[in-house]
Order: structure tokens, then sequence, then C-alpha cells
């Protein structure tokens, strides 16, 4: 378990909430849970309704959609953020890979906070513009290999042409 002090110093390095002030940052520690899971947990599926954001203190957690996997989360960063600003099913499912650690913060508990600091929704929004724009890079990697030419059973069509 955190102590007082401890919460603060990991929130403080956690990038959404980087840029604000240790009064807000002590109130909001003050308030988010403190969760434990062991490995292989399901913390929760695809298409569940969710209104929490989680921060991993220690471990590593898995992001996916059925077997596919979206990425790994260790110490420090969020995940479940989408669901505090919309009414929309989790997009995803988060699985522990070993033990874990979080924080909870839910959307009561946030909007509150954000009543109070205004900050902490601009720096979350920048959190989800950052998380899009890495989306739209794998995407587009994605459809410029599928739709480039395969040259490589070219055969004698290559040397042909001097190359």
């Amino acid at each position: 378990m955190l102590t007082s002090v401890e919460r603060l110093l990991f929130l403080r390095a956690v990038p959404i909430f980087q840029e604000l002030r240790d009064d807000f940052l002590i109130r909001l520690a003050s308030v988010m849970e403190e969760l434990y899971y062991p490995a292989e947990h399901t913390i929760f599926t695809q298409g569940e309704e969710g209104r929490s954001l989680y921060i991993v203190v220690s471990g590593l957690v898995r992001v996916h959609i059925g077997d596919r996997e979206l990425a790994q989360l260790k110490h420090g960063t969020c995940f479940g953020e989408m669901s505090l600003f919309d009414a929309e099913p989790r997009s995803a499912s988060v699985t522990t890979l070993e033990n874990c650690e979080c924080l909870m913060l839910t959307q009561l508990q946030l909007y509150d906070a954000i009543d109070e600091t205004s900050g902490i929704a601009v720096n979350i929004i920048r959190l989800l513009s950052r998380r899009i724009r890495e989306l739209n890079n794998k995407v587009n990697a994605y459809e410029i290999k599928k739709l480039a030419p395969d040259f490589s059973g070219a055969g004698s069509w290559g040397r042909e042409l001097g190359t």
C-alpha cells in the first residue's frame, strides 16, 4: 500500500498529472482507490460499461481485442481514460500479465477535480490526442504496407531495367 507521500510522488510523475499543483494532487491522491490484481486477471472486458481510469503503479498489463494485442502498459501508464468522457462501452480488454497494483479514478472523482482545476482536463485531452495520433500512424503504416507492390518475385525484370 502506498503512503500519502508515495502517492503524491507517483502521481506527480504520471504525464496527465505533471502540470498540476501539489495541493490538487494531494486531494486527488486521497480519493483514488488502490487495487491489486493477480497475474492473468481481466481488469475489464471490451464492451463493458466503464466509468473509471486506471494507472499502473506496478506490474504489467496487456490491452487487447480478443487475442490481438494492442499494447503492453507498465508503471505510470494510464488506461481506461476514454470511458471517463463518454457513455460508450470499453473499446478493448485489459488483462494483467503479472501481479499488478493500480490506482483507480472514477468519473465522478474526475469531474469534481475538473470543476476545481481545469488543467487536468487539458492534460487528459493531450493524452487522448497522442493516443489517437499513434493509432493513426499504425493504421497508415499498415495501409501503406498492404498497398505497396511486391517486387520480390519480379525475377529478371529488375535486372533488365538495370536495377
